[in-house]
């Protein structure tokens, strides 16, 4: 069994964050599908791995108990505590506290009000329609990305922030993912777009890629 098993949706932008921070730090894992469009995560099954039922879970499963961790950004805290080579934050504290409200602008503030069951409650029951459910979330996605682009501005160089891949570059790629999904204009942001493209190209994104064949391993 392997030693670390990710509960997973492939289209999820968490579980895309850390599939990215696992392959960043070349961990093998076991992968278990989590359909959200099926329902699953609702399931007492799956509730009993996570209550909240929402994904990314990832259990331990080679320590003690086999402790589940949830919420992407405490995952991949953990596993730059656990593995802390190659690094996904800064060495000094300035650069870290930096890098992690770059990572929060996305987790934080875009992603949630984004996500599947907030945008499934605005169609029902408020019946609101795709058009306007999709006009929300691009609204909000450039308000984050317009914050997120000035950041890269300011402290960016081949990567969000400067020149090595960090938790912000891990962030952003499934968020950019995510906006094109809707058909968001992104000429506005040049500096993220020039990020994605340099840590795009490097060999530990292309498996964690989105994939809606994914299948357990």
């Amino acid at each position: 069994m392997p030693g670390l098993i990710l509960y997973d949706y492939w289209r999820s932008s968490a579980a895309y964050r850390v599939r990215l921070a696992l392959g960043f730090k070349g961990l093998e894992y076991g992968c278990v599908p989590i359909d959200l469009r099926k329902g699953i995560q609702g399931e007492p099954g799956y509730r009993g791995v996570n209550p909240q039922g929402l994904v990314p879970a990832l259990v331990v499963a080679d320590a003690p108990e086999s402790p589940v961790l949830t919420q992407s950004l405490a995952i991949i805290e953990y596993l730059e505590e656990v593995h802390p080579a190659p690094a996904l934050l800064p060495a000094d504290p300035l650069g870290r506290a930096r890098v992690r409200a770059a990572a929060q602008v996305i987790a934080s503030d875009i992603h949630p009000i984004n996500n599947l069951r907030v945008l499934r409650y605005l169609k029902s029951p408020l019946g609101h329609t795709q058009d306007e459910i999709d006009a929300w979330a691009r609204h909000w996605m450039i308000a984050g990305l317009s914050a997120l682009e000035d950041f890269a501005h300011r402290h960016g160089g081949r990567c969000v922030y400067g020149d090595s891949v960090t938790l912000a570059d891990i962030c952003l790629l499934p968020q950019l993912y995510n906006a094109r999904r809707i058909h968001t204009d992104l000429a506005g942001f040049p500096r993220l777009l020039a990020a994605e493209s340099h840590v795009a190209k490097l060999p530990f994104t292309i498996v964690a890629y989105p994939d809606e064949g994914m299948t357990a391993t």
